[in-house]
């Protein structure tokens, strides 16, 4: 006796707006197991970087305060060798000023031949000073009127010792070039002048500040001379102009570190 087996019937196409459809395939496809059907991907949120903020954060913190505290540090140490040293500014002084030429040898051409005797004094016990090739600049100068150069020269460099007096020689001979129209017109006058020509000296350095072991940078100086009232020679006779009431402002400004006096 034979067994029949029965097989279900095959369901049949599905209609889809009035057409058939082919029934779907067994096993399952990969399409079909990972349908269109399933959540989108959605990439994990990115972890905040506390850790490394954290990190900047301190290292800013400590920056500032080694920046503090070498600042802190250097005006303690500054401010100490201030009180220690009591640093001074030198004087400056007109000696004498002997003029031996001061004319116009041609409409705008000046000869100039001047003796000059500066004496610097140093006040302080424990600084001393160093000084570079010193230029030196002679003014007319005239109230309402820009200032006219009438000679230029120099010193030669020197050392300023403490408590020293030191007395500065130099030769000033005729200014580079000619004088403006107008400048040689007012100068002329004033030579003809019997009060003189009033002139003022400036001289131009650089410096050295010397205390104990600390030595600063060289530091622009000026020494501005006003004043002093000079009479041309006539013919071969040298004239001393009057220093009497010369007064002379120096205008120093040194550094120890980043601060300065």
């Amino acid at each position: 006796m034979t067994d029949d087996k029965v097989y279900p019937a095959s369901k049949p196409p599905v209609a889809v707006n009035g057409g058939t459809t082919a029934n779907p395939t067994f096993p399952a496809t990969k399409a079909q197991l990972y349908s269109a059907n399933r959540p989108a991907y959605r990439p994990p949120a990115p972890r905040r970087r506390t850790h490394s903020r954290g990190c900047c954060c301190r290292c800013c913190c400590w920056t500032i305060f080694v920046i503090i505290l070498l600042i802190v540090l250097v005006a303690a140490a500054s401010a100490v060798v201030y009180l220690i040293y009591r640093p001074q500014r030198p004087s400056f002084s007109v000696s004498s000023l002997k003029v031996s030429s001061l004319n116009l040898t041609s409409a705008a051409h000046l000869a100039t031949a001047i003796s000059l005797s500066v004496v610097a004094r140093n006040p302080n016990k424990n600084v001393g000073f160093s000084y570079d090739v010193a230029d030196i600049t002679v003014y007319r100068v005239s109230p309402g009127d820009d200032d006219v150069v009438i000679g230029k020269g120099s010193i030669a460099s020197f050392v300023h010792g403490k408590k020293n007096t030191t007395l500065l020689k130099s030769t000033v001979g005729s200014p580079p070039g000619d004088l403006d129209e107008l400048s040689a017109g007012k100068l002329k006058g004033d030579l003809k002048a019997k009060r003189g020509v009033a002139v003022k000296i400036v001289l131009n350095t650089k410096v050295t500040v010397k205390m104990g072991a600390v030595k600063t940078p060289k530091s622009g100086i000026r020494v501005t001379c006003e004043g002093i009232r000079a009479v041309a020679p006539t013919g071969k006779k040298t004239t001393t102009a009057v220093t009497t009431a010369a007064k002379c402002k120096v205008d120093l400004r040194f550094k120890v570190w980043k601060f300065t006096f």
